[in-house]
C-alpha cells in the first residue's frame, strides 16, 4: 500500500492488476487463489472476488487473514475497509455449517452451527422460505434436524443463499470391488503415478484433509492424466464405480485405460451408450445417453442407471459439461462418494456453485505452466491472427444483428486462404482444424483434401479415423466440436481454430487441451485461433482466451491488414515464420 503495488482494489470486489508492473506473473499467482479473471485487455487484467471463489480458497486451506494480508501485500493503496470486511464475513461462512448423522437409523440428518457464527443463524434458515421445503425442525440446540432425502437440495439451496454447507454426513462404501494398479504396462512400459497425480488422490480420498476427503474436484490441464487420478481414486477405495464422461469416444479410451492400467478384467469393465447396455462392477456411460429421452415431456428413462448397482464411487469425468438433470440426479445420491475431473472449473452457464453444492468443493488444482515446466505437458505458442473481411461481407457484418452477426464473422472466407498457409507452414506436423459450423467445415476438409468427422460421423468411422491419425496415415483432421473434449491424440501439435462457440472460455482451453500431450524432443505445440477483424468474433475471442490468460498463456496478434494472407508488417511475424 506504498503507490507502487501491482493492484488496484476497488469497492466492488474487482482487482485491476497491472499488465506491465514488475511483480506481475507473482501478483496473477497470488490472485489465481482467491479471484477470477474476468477482463484481461492490455494494461489491466481485471479480476473478481466472488463468495464461491473465497469458499473454494477456504476448502484449499486458506483463511480470510491470508487472502487479506496477499490483497494488502499486493494492493498499490488501502484495500477499501469494506472488502476486507465482506471477505471475512463470506470466509466465516465456510465451515459455520455443517452436515452431520443423527445417532438413530430414523432416515435424519443434522444441520449443525460451528464456530462463532451468530446465533440467530438457524433461526433465519428456519424461516427462509426457499428451504422451508426440507422441513428443518430446531430442538432447542445449535442444530436442525431434517430428512436425509433432501441432504443435496439443502445444500445447493443454502449456497445459493450464500450458505456453503460442509457435508460430513458420510458415504456408504458401495458393493467391494479388489483391484490394484499395474507396475507394468502390456508393453512393458513401466507405469506408476505421478507425483502430482498422487497429490490429487490423496486430497480426494481424506488423508490430506481428515475426514474433509471422499466428494470434490480435482482441476489439472488437459494431457496431465486426469483419467489416471480418476483409476488411483477406484483403486484407493476399492468399490464398484460408475463413471460419467462426455462422449463416446471418452467412454471407450476410459475402458482401454482401466483394462491396462489395473488388474481389472476387460469382463468386469462395461460400456453403457448408445450401442450397448452393459451394467458391470465399473460403468462408463456419457451424460448424453443419461439425458436421452423419446419426448421433451418424457421422463430421463437411463436415470435408473445411478441405482442399477450399488455404487461406491461416481466419477464425472469433464464436469464443468454436467447438464440439469444430471444435477438433479446427482443431488438424490449424496450418500455415494463423488470425484468430479476437469481441466477448468469455468461454466458458461453460472452453474460453478452447483458443482460446488453437489459435487464437492475443489480439492487439488496444478496451473497449466507448472507442468508444463516439469515436462508434463507440452510447451505451447498461441497466435490470435485477426483475418481482413472482404468489402461486400463487411456490409453485410454491419447490417445483421445478433447471433446472424457473429456467424458471418466466423465464416469469414477470407480464413480458408490463412488455413492453407499455416499447413504449408507446419507441413509434417499432425494438425488438427477445429470449428462450429458445418458449412465451413466441409468447405475446408474439401480445400484441404482432409477427412472431416462432426457429430453425424459414425463412431466406428472416428475411431478409424483417430486411429490412422495417431498412426500418422493422416496428417491432417479437420473436426466439428465433437472433439472438443477426451479425444486422446498425443502427436497432435498444431491446432488451427477456425471458429467457435461464441465467448466459450472451457471450449478455448478443451481446444488447446487437444495438443498439449508432451511431444518428442521436447518441441513446441502451436494454437491459432483464426478470428474476423473488427467484428463482433473478435469482441468475443477476448472473452474466449480468459481462462488460459489466467494459466499463463499469452497470445501473439497477427493482423493481415488486407486481403491477402501474404500482407503481414514485419514486426509482427514469429521468427518461425521467417
Amino acid at each position: 500500500m506504498n503507490g507502487t503495488g501491482a493492484c488496484i482494489i476497488q469497492r466492488d470486489f474487482t482487482v485491476l492488476l497491472e499488465k506491465e508492473h514488475p511483480d506481475f506473473e507473482e501478483a496473477k499467482m497470488q490472485l489465481a487463489q482467491f479471484a477470477e479473471l474476468i477482463k484481461s485487455p492490455a494494461l489491466f487484467h481485471t479480476y473478481r472476488i466472488t463468495p464461491l471463489s473465497l469458499w473454494n480458497a477456504a476448502a484449499a486451506g486458506r483463511t480470510a487473514d491470508d487472502v487479506a494480508a496477499m490483497l494488502c501485500s499486493l494492493a498499490r493503496w488501502e484495500v477499501p475497509g469494506s472488502v476486507l470486511s465482506d471477505i471475512r464475513t463470506w470466509m466465516s461462512r465456510y465451515g459455520s455449517l455443517a452436515l452431520v448423522r443423527t445417532d438413530d437409523e430414523s432416515g435424519m440428518l443434522w444441520l449443525e452451527q460451528r464456530g462463532d457464527s451468530s446465533p440467530e443463524l438457524l433461526e433465519q434458515l428456519v424461516n427462509e422460505s426457499a428451504l422451508k421445503p426440507f422441513r428443518l425442525e430446531r430442538d432447542g440446540s445449535l442444530r436442525l434436524r431434517f430428512p436425509a432425502v433432501f441432504r443435496g437440495l439443502l445444500k445447493q439451496e443454502a449456497a445459493r443463499l450464500g450458505y456453503p454447507v460442509i457435508d460430513e454426513a458420510g458415504y456408504h462404501r458401495g458393493h467391494t470391488l479388489p483391484l490394484a494398479l499395474r507396475t507394468k504396462l502390456d508393453d512393458g512400459r513401466p507405469f506408476a503415478l505421478r507425483d502430482y497425480q498422487a497429490k490429487g488422490i490423496d486430497a480426494f480420498a481424506g488423508i490430506a484433509q481428515a475426514g474433509r476427503g471422499g466428494s470434490g474436484v480435482i482441476v489439472l490441464p488437459c494431457g496431465a492424466g486426469k483419467t489416471v487420478v480418476g483409476l488411483g481414486a477406484l483403486e484407493r477405495l476399492q468399490c464398484e464405480t460408475l463413471i460419467l464422461t462426455s462422449n463416446v469416444t471418452s467412454v471407450r479410451q476410459w475402458i482401454t485405460e482401466i483394462c491396462q492400467k489395473t488388474t481389472l478384467t476387460p469382463d468386469e469393465v462395461g460400456e453403457y451408450s448408445g450401442d450397448r447396455k452393459q451394467v458391470r462392477p465399473v460403468t462408463v456411460s456419457t451424460y448424453q445417453i443419461l439425458t436421452h429421452r423419446s419426448k421433451k415431456d418424457d421422463g430421463f428413462p437411463h436415470m435408473r442407471l445411478f441405482n442399477e448397482r450399488d455404487w461406491g464411487l461416481i466419477i464425472y469425468d469433464e464436469v464443468h459439461l454436467l447438464p440439469a438433470p444430471v444435477f438433479r440426479a446427482t443431488a438424490d445420491i449424496q450418500a455415494t462418494r463423488r470425484l468430479g475431473l476437469t481441466a477448468t472449473l469455468v461454466r458458461e452457464d453460472g452453474c460453478e456453485r452447483d458443482v460446488f453444492s453437489l459435487i464437492g468443493p475443489k480439492l487439488y488444482e496444478l496451473p497449466w505452466r507448472e507442468l508444463e515446466a516439469a515436462g508434463h505437458i507440452a510447451k505451447v505458442e498461441c497466435h490470435e491472427i485477426q483475418v481482413a473481411m472482404p468489402p461486400s461481407l463487411r456490409e453485410k457484418h454491419e447490417a445483421a444483428q445478433g447471433r446472424d452477426k457473429f456467424r458471418i464473422a466466423a465464416e469469414n472466407p477470407g480464413k480458408i486462404a490463412w488455413l492453407e498457409r499455416l499447413l504449408r507452414q507446419h507441413e509434417g506436423r499432425q494438425i488438427i482444424v477445429i470449428g462450429q459450423y458445418l458449412r465451413q467445415l466441409a468447405q475446408a476438409a474439401s480445400i484441404l483434401r482432409a477427412p472431416l468427422i462432426t457429430g453425424s460421423t459414425p463412431q466406428e468411422e472416428r475411431v478409424r479415423l483417430f486411429q490412422a491419425f495417431r498412426e500418422r496415415r493422416i496428417n491432417v483432421l479437420v473436426v466439428s466440436k465433437v472433439a472438443n473434449f477426451a479425444v486422446d491424440l498425443p502427436d497432435a501439435s498444431v491446432a488451427i481454430q477456425i471458429s467457435g462457440s461464441f465467448g466459450s472460455r472451457q471450449e478455448e482451453a478443451q481446444r488447446l487441451g487437444r495438443i498439449l500431450r508432451p511431444k518428442a524432443a521436447g518441441d513446441i505445440a502451436y494454437f491459432y485461433s483464426l478470428v474476423s477483424a473488427d467484428s463482433r468474433e473478435q469482441h468475443f475471442a477476448l472473452r474466449r482466451q480468459l481462462f488460459l490468460v489466467e494459466q499463463g498463456y499469452e497470445y501473439n496478434i497477427l493482423r493481415d491488414g488486407a486481403l491477402s494472407p501474404n500482407v503481414i508488417s514485419q514486426g509482427e511475424v514469429p521468427s518461425n515464420w521467417i
